[in-house]
């Protein structure tokens, strides 16, 4: 099993790692390629909305053509797309590439997650989930770290070309390591459901993340996309409900653990990913740090997280979910509550390290002991179709929560500086050194109020983390467990 988790994870930290990396670079690419930044800025943009088009055919796929087929398939795809960004001759190129790179990208996650948890079976779930989770927390982390030395130091090119041994290394062990699986091409493709889902998910996320570049959610192109999105999602619903062959099986949550596992998550993915967008622009913005720095600083989280995720995943499987979710909630809204105090102008930076690997070690006990909660009592062909929901689950959910933070941030910003909302944490990012002494503090309270809306969330996503099973899942009966509320 721990070959398995190996060829997996290599495979998540090419495609997690790859949008943070980017992420750094993406005002080097604008003067690199002469292009302006609502045109470069399509580089990660056009790779998010890739992700979010393929990740609902994952499901169906694994069925269709075999998980380790689709495995491959996925890394061959994002590594061919990542030579060719690599090698990209203008910010046309680049983008085009980008959503090759994304179209292999959504499905590593998903199928490789799929591999993971059938390989390991009911009782090691857990252990699985905190395997997978690893490349998850440390993404964020690490990825501004090696972007900001790549571009600065070797060439921002790199930053593509460094996917290539990493997903050849994946392709090889893949394909010695993993158990053929016998496709089932039985069920057809749901091409409604795919018509509604994918363009509707790819609306919604682009909408969602136009209004947060722009901090205002007002705009005629925003609010159609945003709208539109919504409204395909919701219709895909119904639709999933009622088809005999979704290409989602949202029935999946009329079962407690899947249904009380996916509200958690949604209401924690919000306010961690909207958390972990506010303390770099806090140390860039109020602190005058650069990306590499920034990056360094935000270090102690994964290193908590990284503590506590081997411990969580066996404490997973020894007593059940519920308990650990509830106990890394309990720590990871401790510490959230901690910066809407310690956010200052002139804070240490090593009490904001303490509080961040404090927020690590509940990291670790929360994310992927939710997820295992919603696999654990599923049978082995329902469990492709329960990863692709959860994948997008996260997609959707930490989309909601950039574009939210970003807007709140923007308008407590323009609050405490003055002049309109839309400009708050632009104007605030191009002051002078000298008038910069003297505005810190109230950036830094604007910061702090900020945090508050991570707190509320996160506090609201107790109450379906109370729904979470407590137990061990009888694993002798899961297979035939009906499909029940109680």
């Amino acid at each position: 099993m721990l070959a398995v988790a190996m060829v997996v994870v290599l495979g998540a930290i090419m495609s997690i790692l790859d949008v943070t990396v980017v992420n750094v670079a993406i005002s080097h690419l604008a003067t690199e390629f002469k292009a302006p930044l609502s045109t470069i800025q399509w580089v990660a943009t056009g790779y998010t909305l890739a992700l979010a088009t393929v990740i609902p055919l994952t499901g169906w796929a694994s069925a269709r053509f075999g998980t380790k087929r689709l495995y491959m398939i996925s890394i061959l795809l994002f590594v061919a797309g990542s030579a060719l960004a690599g090698l990209a001759w203008s910010a046309e190129s680049l983008i085009v590439f980008r959503v090759l790179q994304g179209l292999g990208g959504g499905m590593i996650m998903p199928a490789g997650m799929t591999i993971l948890t059938q390989a390991a079976g009911p009782k090691r779930v857990g252990q699985v989930m905190s395997i997978v989770g690893v490349p998850m927390l440390l993404g964020p982390i690490c990825g501004p770290i090696l972007g900001g030395y790549l571009v600065d130091d070797v060439s921002w090119r790199w930053i593509f070309f460094i996917n290539l041994p990493i997903g050849i290394v994946a392709l090889v062990l893949s394909a010695r390591i993993l158990k053929r699986d016998k496709p089932q091409p039985g069920e057809r493709l749901d091409l409604l459901g795919l018509v509604l889902l994918s363009p509707g998910l790819a609306a919604l996320i682009y909408g969602l993340a136009k209004g947060a570049q722009r901090s205002d959610f007002s705009s005629a192109e925003v609010l159609i996309t945003t709208i539109a999105g919504a409204v395909l999602v919701v219709l895909f619903a119904v639709r999933a409900l009622t088809a005999d062959n979704p290409l989602i099986d949202l029935r999946l949550l009329k079962r407690r653990s899947v249904a009380a596992a996916s509200g958690t998550m949604v209401l924690f993915m919000c306010a961690f990913m909207g958390a972990m967008l506010l303390l770099p622009l806090y140390y860039q913005v109020v602190r005058q740090e650069n990306a590499l720095h920034a990056g360094l600083l935000l270090a102690p989280q994964g290193l908590g997280a990284m503590f506590t995720m081997p411990i969580g995943g066996k404490l997973t499987d020894r007593v059940g979910p519920g308990r650990v979710v509830l106990m890394g909630l309990v720590v990871v809204v401790g510490s959230v509550a901690a910066f809407t105090a310690l956010l200052g102008a002139d804070t240490s930076y090593w009490s904001l390290g303490v509080v961040l690997f404090v927020m690590g070690l509940g990291m670790g006990l929360t994310m992927m002991p939710t997820m295992a909660a919603a696999i654990q009592t599923l049978v082995h062909d329902e469990v492709p179709r329960a990863s692709t929901m959860l994948n997008i689950i996260q997609q959707v959910s930490a989309s909601v929560g950039t574009a939210l933070m970003s807007v709140l941030l923007a308008t407590n910003l323009s609050n405490k500086l003055g002049g309109p909302s839309g400009g708050g944490l632009s104007a605030a990012a191009n002051v002078p050194p000298q008038v910069m002494q003297k505005i810190a503090g109230p950036m830094a309270a604007a910061f702090q109020n900020t945090y508050w809306w991570a707190v509320g969330l996160l506090a609201l996503a107790f109450i379906p983390a109370l729904f979470v099973p407590r137990h061990r899942p009888d694993t002798t009966t899961a297979a035939e467990a009906p499909i029940s509320m109680h």
